[in-house]
């Protein structure tokens, strides 16, 4: 039987005034700035995230794609 994932999940985001994704809240409570997030990922110590390249070159963070808009990054909920 396998071992439970043990990775780290985002539960909620901050927003700038564009809407664009700053910063993620993880499912331990820590707090990681846009650019620490990527790393995380990258690193594949996030659960259900993905780095990706985009048009313009730069890399991102996109939620995998399950068909559950609930869990979109976009979707979750902000915090302070």
């Amino acid at each position: 039987m396998a071992e439970a994932d043990q990775r780290e999940t985002f539960v909620a985001v901050q927003k700038n005034g564009d809407g664009d994704l700053t910063r993620f809240k993880t499912s331990s409570g820590r707090v990681l700035e846009y650019e620490q997030a990527l790393q995380e990922v990258q690193n594949g110590r996030i659960a259900g995230a993905n780095a990706f390249k985009g048009r313009d070159g730069e890399t991102y963070i996109r939620g995998d794609a399950d068909g559950d808009p609930s869990n979109n990054l976009d979707n979750l909920p902000s915090f302070e």
